[in-house]
């Protein structure tokens, strides 16, 4: 068997491959606190290139930043009860003001709050409340923010990545005079979410509707973004809410329409987090280690200079930093080449290794011999760590983002390729049961995939599906307008549905 810098490989135990992946790029680490996570360096320079395109898409369709409270009166979330009913169990509470001495060297809380303050699960409740001091007039409208922030759900069994107590994420709220307005907003920004997963993660998604039984807690729609990893779960890669009137309502945001009328407006609110992140690597990696979509990669070029003497170091140096300068004027949509210089005192085998297991694009190897030659050494992460080939220096510079481009596209292919091949229509109940059963005892083999099949929009069919560890996950907004009959029931059903086994 071919040794792989991963171990267990995804064959042999997906879940521990997974971590170890986290581990050999070092992108995390468990906290101190129980269920949180440190990001470190690596992983934080990942979601900082998320938030700045993302950002700069936000921007571009009108959206400003601002910044709310961490911590939510209990009394804002007790306004909106399908909301608070949907993130009791979550929230983590805050009781007191300080602490003091118990006299055994312990400190204990002292000063009990009036009112118990909620550690954000999200900020619908106290946004709204905000809003309704900044909307009084049609004129005021639309209203269109964004918050960057950390929020807090109480998990009890966590991920890195995936399912965290406190997590990384960005929450668009919006206020507008007229429902149709926010339902367009709601689907534009679903549509940025999908050409951001997929022309910059790589990450084929499906965009749907989540069925009336999975909305948002207080929502009238839910639309989502789909993906499939490589152990063929589904992951929610974003979503986007049309709210309604029902946090208007509830938060009396209301304005002076152009008639003279005094109306409440309609809401929406969106969101991605650092789940993302735990996205691209069940995505693209294998078991080498982490492989990164160039547009996301936090370094695209790492140069690994190879001498044996004092001599050799100069010479070789001068050259890498000569042509990290010259890379780094290449622009690959719309940014300079991202270029870095291992100049480490290690092995170089030990150096090509660790920057394998992080997930860099391109590695290029530069010794005398390629400096005689003019040449470099090139190495792509979507190819075999074996495949290397020696390309003249201008022919590379002139190159470099071409190859980039086709890393890209080649990741994207390949996801896509994946899931095309683990996406299934099925035509009735004993296909579906067939499609998710495994076929070890212990559920440990990849198996199923997405099911894709008429069912009716109703929270009955959860009886049919939980049996197996299967959720509904969208109904998919591109499919042909035809009737047919549920598998699970037998009555008509409007529309076919994704089903999955989900993170």
């Amino acid at each position: 068997m071919e040794k792989t810098a991963i171990t267990p490989t995804r064959a042999q135990n997906y879940p521990e491959w997974y971590l170890q992946v986290i581990n050999a790029a070092d992108l995390a680490e468990n906290s101190p606190v129980r269920g949180c996570m440190v990001i470190k360096p690596w992983g934080y320079a990942i979601w900082e290139n998320i938030q700045k395109d993302l950002d700069q898409r936000f921007k571009a369709t009108g959206h400003v930043n601002a910044y709310f409270p961490l911590l939510i009166p209990l009394s804002f979330l007790e306004k909106e009860a399908q909301h608070v009913e949907g993130f009791a169990k979550e929230c983590a509470v805050v009781t007191h003001h300080r602490l003091k001495a118990d006299g055994n060297g312990k400190l204990v809380p002292d000063g009990e709050l009036e009112e118990p303050l909620i550690i954000r699960p999200t900020s619908e409740t106290i946004i709204g409340e905000t809003f309704a001091k900044w909307v009084q007039s049609y004129r005021d409208l639309p209203l269109l923010i964004n918050q960057w922030a950390n929020v807090m759900r109480w998990e009890m069994r966590t991920r890195m990545f995936l399912r965290t107590s406190e997590f990384l994420w960005q929450e668009g709220h919006t206020a507008h005079a007229t429902a149709k307005e926010a339902v367009e907003e709601t689907l534009t920004m679903l549509d940025v979410y999908q050409d951001f997963a997929e022309n910059v993660l790589a990450m084929p998604v499906i965009k749907g509707e989540k069925p009336i039984f999975e909305r948002f807690p207080g929502a009238v729609n839910t639309y989502t973004i789909e993906t499939m990893m490589q152990d063929r779960k589904a992951l929610q890669a974003g979503t986007s809410h049309f709210l309604g009137q029902n946090f208007a309502k509830s938060s009396n945001i209301q304005f002076l329409s152009q008639s003279g009328v005094l109306e409440h407006a309609w809401t929406t609110s969106w969101g991605v987090s650092t789940r993302l992140i735990g996205g691209l690597i069940m995505t693209h990696s294998d078991d080498d280690g982490l492989v990164l979509p160039p547009r996301i990669a936090p370094q695209q070029v790492v140069i690994l200079p190879i001498y044996r003497n004092e001599e050799d170091q100069q010479k070789v140096l001068d050259y890498c930093q000569a042509l990290q300068k010259t890379l780094s004027q290449q622009q690959f949509h719309g940014e300079a080449v991202r270029v870095h210089i291992d100049k480490r005192d290690l092995n170089g085998g030990e150096k090509m290794w660790q920057w394998v297991k992080k997930g860099v694009p391109i590695r290029l190897e530069i010794g005398p011999r390629d400096i005689a030659n003019d040449s470099v050494f090139m190495a792509r992460r979507d190819l075999t760590v074996k495949q290397k080939v020696s390309l003249k220096s201008q022919e590379f510079i002139a190159q470099v983002t071409q190859i980039l481009d086709e890393i890209q596209a080649n990741l994207f292919a390949r996801a896509k390729a994946y899931r095309a091949e683990h996406l299934r229509d099925i035509n009735s109940f004993d296909e579906f049961k067939a499609f998710f059963t495994p076929n070890n005892e212990n559920d440990s083999e990849a198996h199923g995939g997405f099911a894709y099949c008429y069912a009716i929009n109703d929270p009955v069919i959860d009886d049919y599906i939980k049996p197996l560890k299967v959720t509904a996950r969208c109904i998919p907004l591109d499919q042909a307008k035809e009737e047919g009959f549920c598998i699970f029931t037998g009555k008509p059903a409007r529309h076919k549905i994704i089903f999955a086994k989900a993170y």
